[in-house]
């Protein structure tokens, strides 16, 4: 579990970044469920970290901690297929999307600005036998460094229940959406 744990952080921390100054990776969401999840996963690996919301008026809560464990590197294609998926669990918790509203046409992406990083996340999902479209940038007009890809809806399914969510409100909508 241990392992699984590891993985799932060092696909997470795709959505943190590193202070410099003060030596420590933050995560930012307006989710803190999630934040609390991340912070469950550290104690278990036997670091330490500490939730805060940003400002009085904001909805954003921050997690921060000094776990030296993310700043070691983490090659999920050298990894055992229990580590890859827990990664792109990981991944998709911090860089994925699925539709919040239920009314909403369901879809499943994944985006950020590395292309390199999405080409190994849709490399593992194909090699699992899920079916993902090309990797494109959305909106050539706002951000040419900005990239994703979506899941073929003939394996959404398949998506949900090999790779899932830990996130809880991506969990909740997998459990609401796909019937799992």
């Amino acid at each position: 579990m241990i392992r699984v744990i590891k993985a799932y952080l060092f696909g997470a921390i795709h959505d943190g970044t590193f202070n410099q100054k003060h030596k420590t990776f933050r995560f930012t969401q307006s989710n803190v469920g999630w934040l609390r999840f991340i912070k469950n996963c550290l104690t278990k690996l036997g670091f330490n970290a500490w939730i805060y919301r940003e400002g009085r008026n904001r909805k954003v809560y921050a997690l921060e901690t000094t776990a030296s464990i993310l700043k070691s590197k983490f090659n999920p294609l050298e990894s055992s297929e229990e580590a890859r998926i827990s990664y792109v669990r990981g991944y998709f918790d911090a860089e994925g999307g699925i539709p919040r509203n239920s009314k909403q046409w369901f879809y499943v992406q994944i985006s950020q600005k590395n292309k390199k990083e999405l080409q190994v996340i849709k490399k593992i999902l194909e090699e699992k036998g899920i079916k993902c479209g090309k990797i494109h940038i959305p909106s050539v007009k706002v951000d040419l460094d900005y990239f994703r890809f979506f899941v073929s809806r003939e394996s959404h399914r398949d998506f949900a229940k090999m790779i899932g969510s830990w996130h809880p409100r991506k969990r909740k909508i997998f459990q609401l959406r796909m019937k799992i």
